[in-house]
Parts: C-alpha cells; sequence; structure tokens
C-alpha cells in the first residue's frame, strides 16, 4: 500500500509576496486579487490587460511572481513570457483553460518557454467549489514566489559542462569528491540488474527538466520508462502531446490494463495513482484521502520498487516537498539504482532535497548528467 504524500503547513514569511495579474478581463482580475489578497502573505502590486503592460510591469516593480493568461491582445502571453525571461527572469504562474487540447499544448509550451506551473481557470458553475480553488490558486502561487529561476532556462538545462556528482560512497568511503563527469560517476556506480523500467518523478519545472532528460534518451533506448509529473488536471494530455514532439521515443497516456513497453515513455494520468504490476500491468485507481498530490510519485514508485526490484532505475527532478523521497527509498532497497537532480540545476530543490536527506538518493547529479549517466550504466547491461 502506497503510503500517501503530504505537504507541509505554509510559513508565513514577515514580508508578503508581490505579485503582478495579467488578464484582459476585469471579471478575473477581480477574482484573481480577492482570492489572493484573502491572505496576508501576498500583496498584488499591479494588474496588466496585455502583454505588453505586462513586460513594462515585470520590470518597473519587480515582483515576486506573475501569474498570466496565455490569451491576451497587443502581445500574447507566450511572447510576453519569453520577453520576461530574456530580460527579467522572475516566476510565471500560467493561468489558462483547458477546454480544448489546444489550449493545454499552448500550456506546456508556456513550461517551457520560462513558465513554473500553470493552473486551471475556475468553472464559474462551480459554487462552493471556488472557495477549494482560491486554496490551491495561492498554495501554487506561495511555492511560486519562492523559486529561482533563470535568464534563457532551455540554455542553462542544456549545458554539458562537467558536472559535480554526489554519491553515497564518497559519504560513506571518504571517496574523492572532485567534480566528475556521470561517465565516471558510473565507473564506480553500483551495477543495477538488468533493467526494464526507468521511473522517473516531477513536480514544480518539471516540464523543461523532462524535455531535457527525456529528448537525451535515444530511439534505441530499451527499457520502458514511466513519468509520474504534477500537473493541474486536464493538462497531462498536452505533455504528452508537447513531450512526444521532441523525444526520440513514442509517448502515451497510462491507462488501466495497458503494459509500459520497451522503448516509449509513459506518463501518469490526472487524477489518479498509476501502480506497476507484474510483466509491467498498468492499474490506474482513486488516491487516498489524505495524499496531497495525485498522481502520486510514491504511490508509483512503490509500486515499482515491489514489482521490479533490482531492475528498474529511479530518478527524483525538481519540485516542491516531499513526494518521491519514500518511494525511491523503497526502489533503493529493492537493488534499483536512484538518482536524484541536483539543487543547482533545479528550479525547485525540494523533493530531491527530501529524497537525498531520507537516504535514497545513490547519485545527486545536474540534469544534464542524468541521462549519460542512465546510458552509462545501461551500457553495461549489453
Amino acid at each position: 500500500m502506497a503510503s500517501p504524500s503530504t505537504e507541509p503547513p505554509a510559513i508565513t514569511t514577515r514580508e508578503p509576496a508581490t505579485l503582478l495579474l495579467v488578464d484582459d478581463s476585469p471579471v478575473q482580475r477581480r477574482f484573481l486579487r480577492s482570492a489572493l489578497e484573502a491572505s496576508p502573505e501576498f500583496t498584488i502590486v499591479g494588474e496588466a490587460r496585455n502583454g505588453r503592460e505586462a513586460v513594462a510591469m515585470v520590470e518597473r516593480l519587480r515582483p515576486s511572481a506573475v501569474l498570466m493568461d496565455l490569451d491576451l491582445p497587443i502581445m500574447n502571453g507566450m511572447e510576453a513570457i519569453e520577453r520576461i525571461m530574456a530580460s527579467r527572469p522572475t516566476p510565471i504562474v500560467v493561468y489558462s483553460a483547458f477546454v480544448d487540447g489546444q489550449h493545454s499544448t499552448n500550456a506546456i509550451d508556456a513550461l517551457a518557454a520560462g513558465a513554473v506551473d500553470v493552473v486551471a481557470k475556475p468553472q464559474w458553475g462551480e459554487g462552493g467549489q471556488l472557495d477549494a480553488y482560491a486554496d490551491e490558486l495561492r498554495r501554487r502561487m506561495r511555492v511560486a514566489s519562492r523559486v529561482r529561476v533563470i535568464t534563457h532556462p532551455r540554455g542553462r538545462l542544456k549545458t554539458t559542462a562537467p558536472a559535480l556528482v554526489r554519491s553515497d560512497r564518497v559519504r560513506a568511503e571518504g571517496i574523492d569528491a572532485t567534480p566528475v563527469t556521470a561517465e565516471a560517476a558510473a565507473a564506480t556506480a553500483r551495477r543495477p540488474g538488468t533493467v526494464q523500467l526507468l521511473a522517473i518523478g516531477a513536480s514544480t519545472g518539471g516540464p523543461q527538466a523532462l524535455a531535457t532528460l527525456l529528448g537525451s534518451l535515444p530511439a534505441d533506448f530499451a527499457p520502458a520508462v514511466l513519468v509520474v509529473q504534477h500537473m493541474a488536471d486536464g493538462f497531462i494530455p498536452g505533455l504528452v502531446s508537447w513531450l512526444d514532439g521532441i523525444c526520440a521515443l513514442p509517448v502515451v497516456q497510462g491507462e488501466t490494463g495497458r503494459r509500459l513497453l520497451p522503448g516509449s515513455i509513459t506518463v501518469a494520468p490526472s487524477g489518479l495513482n498509476l501502480l506497476v504490476r507484474d510483466h509491467l500491468r498498468v492499474v490506474c485507481e482513486p488516491a487516498p484521502e489524505r495524499q496531497f498530490h495525485v498522481p502520486g510519485i510514491d504511490a508509483s514508485f512503490e509500486s515499482v520498487a515491489a514489482t521490479l526490484g533490482a531492475e528498474a532505475i529511479g530518478v527524483v527532478l525538481t519540485g516542491m516537498g516531499r513526494d518521491g523521497a519514500a518511494g525511491l527509498k523503497a526502489m533503493r532497497e529493492r537493488g534499483a539504482v536512484t538518482i536524484g537532480q541536483d539543487e543547482a540545476t533545479c528550479a525547485v530543490y525540494g523533493m530531491p532535497a527530501a529524497a537525498w536527506a531520507a537516504g535514497a538518493v545513490e547519485h545527486q547529479l545536474p540534469l544534464p548528467e542524468i541521462a549519460p549517466l542512465i546510458l552509462a550504466l545501461l551500457a553495461e547491461q549489453s
């Protein structure tokens, strides 16, 4: 039974986070202002009606974070995000409808351009559910306001400079921790079993990280790949479509009864935990009530540990919270090789830090070094 992932209570800082709202609808802006200013954690410092105003106001007001619609006049949200991230990098949360696949894909494109998260617009007929929506919106903006962002994120994430590798052999055996490459780490790494599955968990900043890692896997990559990405309901199909367009391997959404096929990437669906059973069969089931993130990384990873043991590799990428730490530890205890993204290349060094602290991470690597390590380990099997 997978243990539920719980989110720590919010920490109220002395200075409220300053937010910029970007939407051409006065009604939407009033709702957003009301929802966010209900908490003393936030102060709305400006409202922009189009992308051009947003770019200028970010430069002038320097907010902690931006909440931005994509469908904007004069300059659309995508262009505004690209200009902001090129000139004054600021955490941006995309606020978008997902009434069709195109809206979902646009939101994922915005994440690739540098936005840190995506939230769905509320359905105005939901009545009392708007309070719950406002709570979730405040949580997302709380996380976003703490994210460290960088100029030209795609360029940085794809750097190939030699990188630091931290491993338990360094800690336990006193090995010299001189910066080395992933290939050098593989030379001293414990040999995995015959790997059937690469399991990856990600949250805030995950789409960009997944693009870097999965985009580095060749078309003849043999194991199946499972991805569990925390994302608002309705946006997983867009993520699947987007990844399918940039990866050499085919990308599909997981469904009960399907198998995780060798040489293909399966993304866990929204609203359900994806569990791996014998012969890589998938079961998607409702999460326990106390589980905070759905789909849950812990739930998937614990099922992988129980089913595959040493015949798997587990990776925890950027994200807020602790989801994935317990599951990755279970994988390691069953003999799997486990990897965590390092702090320097994370949008949010939360989940990998929790996994490292729990002793679940065997190798902690910069993002661009993770795929080379995996490929080096698999090369030992051929």
